[in-house]
């Protein structure tokens, strides 16, 4: 995902939405750490799970987040709606949302794998500059 030319800040905000959806505390403790490290503030990380209303996310943003959304309840094939589908492809090309895309199914089995396991949290430390 470093070489897929996507916002390093908006893989952070997917990689953080899925975990909290999935329940995973040790994939979120060491995105938001990332996040921070990378200059995220405490107020979009704080708002994260209440994106839908807060202002402070950008359309590209919102377009990632809602496609985050609907892929990792994914059910069957018809709970991503289209609008979800268009708005990402309004925002991201073809090989951006593959990008993406890949880059939410790796978060979703690693929320699984840590969650299974019961991975202890809190003892990551971004390996990033400006590592809080």
């Amino acid at each position: 995902m470093h070489k897929s030319g996507l916002e390093p800040a908006l893989l952070e905000l997917v990689k953080s939405r899925a975990s909290q959806l999935n329940g995973c505390a040790w994939c979120l403790d060491m995105h938001t750490k990332d996040a921070r490290a990378q200059g995220e503030t405490e107020q979009r990380l704080y708002l994260l799970a209440a994106w839908h209303d807060a202002p402070c996310y950008s359309e590209r943003e919102r377009a990632a987040l809602a496609w985050t959304e609907a892929l990792t309840r994914l059910a069957n094939a018809q709970d991503v709606p289209d609008a979800v589908y268009l708005a990402a492809r309004q925002h991201f090309d073809e090989k951006q949302l593959v990008d993406l895309t890949l880059a939410i199914i790796a978060i979703n089995g690693w929320n699984r794998l840590n969650v299974a396991f019961r991975t202890v949290v809190g003892d990551y430390v971004s390996p990033h500059p400006g590592n809080p």
